[in-house]
């Protein structure tokens, strides 16, 4: 996903956010702290996704390297 597509979807949905909240409790200083509570829980959400993308392209590569070791041994009887 292109940053400006990404950066264009936050907004999206935190005005979105802001306008619901607004509409649902007609205070403005409700919308404003939710929408920075909602803008805080998306960003470490996002932290944690790529936390875990990384976790997990770590283990294929270590499954990739354990299957390399047992692809390049030798049969015993073939010394």
């Amino acid at each position: 996903m292109r940053f400006i597509i990404l950066c264009r979807l936050l907004g999206l949905i935190l005005c979105g956010n802001a306008v619901a909240v607004y509409f649902a409790s007609h205070s403005i200083r409700l919308a404003v702290v939710t929408t920075l509570a909602c803008s805080l829980l998306l960003q470490v959400l996002y932290f944690a996704s790529v936390l875990f993308m990384i976790w997990r392209s770590g283990g294929d590569r270590k499954a990739g390297q354990g299957t390399e070791l047992f692809d390049s041994a030798v049969p015993a009887g073939r010394r």
